[in-house]
């Protein structure tokens, strides 16, 4: 399987209001990009997926990409995971 970016968007519940967020994510397929911004939101912000609503989720480009870091791993020829 190949990995392909993609750009996860919605909005997340912070105390009382609701705040927008983009993510890019590299997996193999848009299920797999949804469970990757649950997991990191929620392990970043301490928000349960009740407090997460995900609007969108697209396949983008090389050109689309704004975060540096998914470049630099998609320019790696190997990732060892320890």
């Amino acid at each position: 399987m190949s990995v392909k970016i993609y750009r996860v968007t919605g909005r997340m519940r912070i105390g009382m209001q609701w705040q927008r967020f983009s993510l890019e994510l590299l997996a193999t397929k848009p299920s797999e990009a949804v469970e990757m911004a649950y997991s990191r939101l929620g392990s970043r912000h301490k928000l349960k997926r009740s407090m997460i609503r995900i609007e969108e989720v697209r396949e983008i480009s090389r050109d689309e990409v704004k975060r540096t870091e998914v470049l630099q791993l998609l320019s790696m020829e190997s990732l060892v995971k320890w």
